[in-house]
């Protein structure tokens, strides 16, 4: 049965598609739409106000909707991937992906997702989610501008990098698009905006997308459902405008965790028959109605029902206003907006490798004959809830263990940005002068359950039972119920509020003609205030199995924490333009990032400030259409936490510390260039090549830090780069353009102390667009030779020491080869 929202979101691109012959006239030239081939790029993120890409002192590309149709990104990751200096993996699905920038050693945390110069939550990163799980691109993107350091500590919060989504609005002239995307791997999705004039100054932009898509691995279930809705309103007065906005988010997004690919007893020996490389996941219908038990702060036993196929169900309002004003040459800017969201989201997740049958049963022997009796002869599996035998010698020989994981959220973030910026000539040059505040006040609640599985090595793998039996053939009882290893071997819940406010100032100062210097700071005071709910390790009480001995319980105590952290950022640049075609340009910049909010909602935080002085020095060239960046780059990041909580077989739990406090130090060079070598060819390409590596690490638990001096960042590659050609031409009345690309990620390795590599892998991807009048056709090929590639490995057991291969045997493949055929009309 169709419920409302599907209702809803299928009425929005039908609205647009019937109001287009009324809104519409002849098919206009849509408005200039400054892509990144140009030299002469229009940005303001990062800016006091708008100037050429050419002229700015920092890194910044700017990705206009048709370049993003040519790239023709499977995710957000994957297009901020083509950028330099961006390391990106895009294999975990749509959405909370990984993002790195410039070595920074962190999956996303250093990266400000905003829309129209404001982020929707004041972090980075919430519970389980970030940026781009609530900011999703569609139709109603007009482009994207995406700064690499430079002034982004200055001009956002926990900023090396700053991803800013500039939405559709209207105009004079009315114009929509509507767009279909069929995919192989059972992809529907329709996108559609309509934007255009309402009255004399006052302009409408609306669109969204609804979606579903099985998914790029065999989950036995549909990988995302759900879309999105964006529309503004906006007004022009004679000196400047205001714009009010919103935003709704319902989407359905399965994640994708490490699979193992190759047998642990020997690496040679590939499991790709059991579960296949391309297709293949653990994500499986057994995990359709799981039940999750544990004792809640009453003393009385709590079950919750929980399904795989809900995945990260995202449910987020935001509104916005925006206003503009130029008064007698003093530029007035308030930004401000208010968000609110739910999200509860279930994945499978890895833990141990795979184990012999055999081994693995008899490691439990001792425990059962404990529980159960002497009588304990042997051990034995079913599967799940059944009496059917399963044997693993019969099949890969092999089990392994998994982790569900079940978390429920509500966030709630408003924010606001007030500035004034003024131009002003002295006696030393011209002063470009901004001051501004920005406030938020946020918070989250959130409550986790995770509950440890016995499955089959397979793909969409059957939950089994390890039964321990008499010399006679008797069950005496059972290690699993029902599947279940460990009843909620980790279980937490608490709450947190923040209010923050920051000062920063900005003043960009031209010497003479083609000099520039620019220096910006910030300082940002928190105050955190939330609560988190004891735990103690109990058993439920069931003698017919293990499964609950080793479960979690709230205690009933409650541990209130207050922090009140305060940093300062700043960045300070150069730039000389030796013509309107060749400069240069330097610049120091300093982050600081405080902790995150859930170390209010913790039981145990870790409570740090980290720290990254960045250095740059870059040659700027632009010509016609065709443009060089040349960006070196020097990051030393001290103090670096790259502690982590390592997963306890025994128990069942994240909860083994390994603390890592040091300095990560990356030296490094991007390139990002395009040349139009005829006006039917072009060669696009970015390329990256870095030396990111770990210094003077300390542990307090007994790891050897000296194993780390100086070995490469974990999951980050020396070299990583793309390249991106494209030919055009015309037959008849019908345009056609020709693309391709070539990804190269280079080594990296699992494990801090480098013993287990992720090798290189390199992709190929094509496409062909016809383009005849207002229609569009588009044939798009992904990983089109089906290369082998792997973005992680097993994080919950390898991240110290790595999985005693030399090569990684478990981890997170490379989508395969996919197809996808885009159908559009533009009004």
């Amino acid at each position: 049965m169709l419920k409302l929202n599907t209702l809803l979101y299928g009425a929005l691109p039908a609205a647009c598609l019937l109001a287009a012959p009324v809104l519409a006239q002849d098919a206009p030239t849509p408005d200039a739409a400054v892509g990144e081939q140009t030299g002469s790029d229009i940005i303001v993120t990062g800016s006091t106000r708008a100037q050429r890409r050419f002229d700015v002192s920092y890194a910044i590309n700017s990705v206009s909707q048709e370049d993003i149709q040519k790239i023709a990104p499977v995710n957000m990751a994957d297009l901020i991937g083509t950028l330099p200096g961006f390391q990106t993996e895009i294999t975990g699905g749509e959405v909370q992906n990984i993002y790195r920038i410039r070595g920074l050693p962190s999956d996303g945390g250093f990266v400000s997702f905003q829309q129209d110069g404001l982020p929707l939550f004041h972090e980075n990163d919430g519970v389980f989610f970030r940026g781009d799980a609530i900011i999703k691109p569609d139709l109603m993107m007009d482009r994207l501008e995406v700064v690499r350091g430079g002034p982004a500590p200055v001009y956002a919060s926990y900023s090396g990098a700053i991803v800013n989504q500039i939405t559709v609005t209207g105009s004079d002239t009315p114009r929509g698009k509507a767009q279909l995307t069929l995919g192989d791997t059972g992809l529907y999705r329709l996108d559609a905006y309509q934007a255009g004039p309402i009255s004399d100054d006052t302009y409408y932009a609306i669109g969204g997308f609804i979606r579903q898509h099985d998914g790029y691995r065999d989950n036995g279930f549909p990988n995302d459902r759900g879309g999105q809705i964006r529309a503004n309103i906006k007004h022009d007065f004679d000196n400047g405008s205001i714009k009010l906005s919103a935003n709704y988010v319902n989407d359905h997004n399965v994640f994708y965790l490490p699979i193992p690919t190759a047998d642990p007893r020997d690496p040679a020996t590939s499991l790709n028959q059991y579960i296949d490389y391309f297709e293949g996941t653990m994500n499986s219908p057994a995990f359709r109605n799981v039940n999750l038990k544990y004792r809640d702060g009453a003393g009385v036993i709590q079950s919750k029902t929980s399904d795989l196929a809900d995945g990260r169900h995202m449910r987020m309002f935001n509104v916005g206003v925006q206003y503009e004003g130029d008064f007698d040459g003093w530029l007035v800017s308030a930004k401000g907006g208010y968000t609110q969201g739910k999200l509860n989201f279930t994945a499978f997740y890895s833990t141990t490798n795979p184990a012999d049958g055999t081994t693995f049963a008899n490691s439990y022997l001792t425990a059962a004959r404990n529980v159960f009796g002497s009588g304990v002869a042997s051990m034995g599996y079913v599967l799940a809830g059944t009496n059917t035998v399963y044997d693993p010698a019969a099949a890969s020989g092999l089990v392994m263990s998994g982790q569900y994981r079940d978390i429920a959220s509500k966030f709630y973030s408003a924010q606001g940005d007030l500035s004034v910026a003024r131009a002003f000539d002295t006696g030393l040059g011209k002063h470009d002068l901004k001051l501004g505040l920005y406030a938020s006040a946020y918070g989250e609640t959130s409550k986790s359950i995770y509950q440890n599985y016995l499955i089959e090595v397979a793909g969409k793998p059957r939950t089994l039972d390890l039964v321990a039996y008499s010399a006679t053939g008797q069950a005496l009882g059972t290690v699993t119920d029902n599947g279940v290893l460990n009843y909620t071997g980790t279980l937490n819940q608490g709450d947190a509020d923040a209010t923050m406010f920051a000062l920063y100032a900005n003043d960009t100062w031209e010497v003479v003609p083609g000099l520039r210097i620019d220096a910006g700071i910030r300082h940002e005071r928190y105050s955190y205030k939330g609560w988190a709910a004891v735990t103690e390790q109990i058993d439920l009480g069931d003698p017919t199995t293990l499964a609950d001995n080793t479960t979690r319980g709230f205690t009933g105590v409650i541990i209130n924490r207050e922090y009140k952290p305060d940093i300062t950022n700043w960045t300070a640049g150069a730039n000389y333009d030796f013509s309107r075609n060749f400069g240069v340009y330097v610049r120091a910049s300093h982050l600081e990032t405080p902790p995150s909010v859930q170390v209010a909602s913790s039981v145990s935080p870790t409570v740090i400030t980290t720290k990254a002085d960045q250095y740059e020095a870059g040659l700027k060239f632009a010509a016609g259409r065709s443009y060089l960046y040349v960006t070196g780059f020097y990051t030393n990041f001290d103090p670096l936490n790259a502690s982590f909580l390592a997963f306890d077989p025994t128990t069942g739990r994240n909860d083994v510390p390994v603390p890592f406090i040091g300095e990560a130090q990356v030296k490094g060079v991007e390139f990002d260039g395009m040349v139009q070598v005829t006006p039917w060819f072009s060669l696009n390409g970015a390329l990256t090549i870095s030396d990111p590596k770990y210094k003077n690490f300390q542990s307090s638990t007994g790891a050897d830090p000296e194993q780390a001096e100086g070995k490469q960042i974990v999951r980050e590659p020396k070299v990583y780069g793309n390249i991106r050609p494209s030919f055009s031409f015309s037959a008849g009345e019908t345009d056609f353009q020709i693309y391709g690309r070539y990804n190269y990620m280079g080594k990296r390795y699992v494990d801090l102390y480098n013993n287990t590599a992720l090798p290189a892998y390199s992709t190929i991807g094509a496409g062909v667009t016809a383009t005849h009048g207002s229609w569009q056709v588009q044939l798009l090929g992904d990983n089109l030779t089906n290369a082998h590639g792997l973005t992680e490995g097993n994080t919950r057991t390898d991240s110290l020491s790595g999985q005693g291969s030399s090569s990684a045997i478990y981890g997170r493949p490379i989508f395969g080869r996919n197809f996808r055929l885009v159908l559009s009309k533009s009004w």
